[in-house]
């Protein structure tokens, strides 16, 4: 009649999400893209190394879900330069985490949970000063270098 307390518990923090997203402005839903995205990658790493083969790719397809059809899908690529870098650096991430699923590289899966925080971070970040100007870039090692200069100034760039 009634459902278990887990299915209970689950239902209940849908009901959470789904208000959090209703609730949110288009800033607070991209940084909810970018939470998902991090939590998802973070337990398709916890199955690669535990040997868990169907969760590990159900873990890592979720996560290419939310940056192509989320984080992707939001970018307004015809304001230039900075929305076709950050669409450039999602096509990356999806590359990476393919092959790091197909060689079992937990490496792999870690850079783009790397990026993903940083870019996160710096999304947050703005959330107060959207209407300032944008701080000048920091130098980056990283092959995507700028990045996150790009994210520090694509609040007026996603599609609202």
């Amino acid at each position: 009649m009634f459902g278990t307390p887990r299915s209970g518990a689950k239902a209940y923090a849908n009901v959470g999400v789904e208000t959090s997203v209703l609730a949110a402005n288009p800033h607070k839903l991209i940084s909810m893209l970018f939470e998902g995205a991090l939590v998802a990658l973070s337990t398709a790493l916890h199955h690669m190394k535990s040997g868990n083969i169907a969760g590990k790719g159900q873990a890592i397809a979720k996560t290419m879900r939310i940056i192509d059809e989320g984080l992707r899908a939001s970018l307004d690529k015809s304001v230039g330069e900075i929305a076709e870098n950050l669409d450039a650096l999602y096509e990356y991430m999806g590359t990476r985490l393919v092959m790091g699923n197909l060689k079992n590289d937990p490496e792999a899966l870690e850079e783009v949970q790397r990026l993903l925080a940083d870019l996160k971070e710096a999304w947050d970040q703005i959330a107060p000063k959207a209407a300032a100007p944008a701080p000048a870039p920091a130098a980056m090692p990283h092959p995507a270098a700028g990045y996150g200069a790009a994210v520090a100034q694509t609040a007026s760039f996603v599609k609202a």
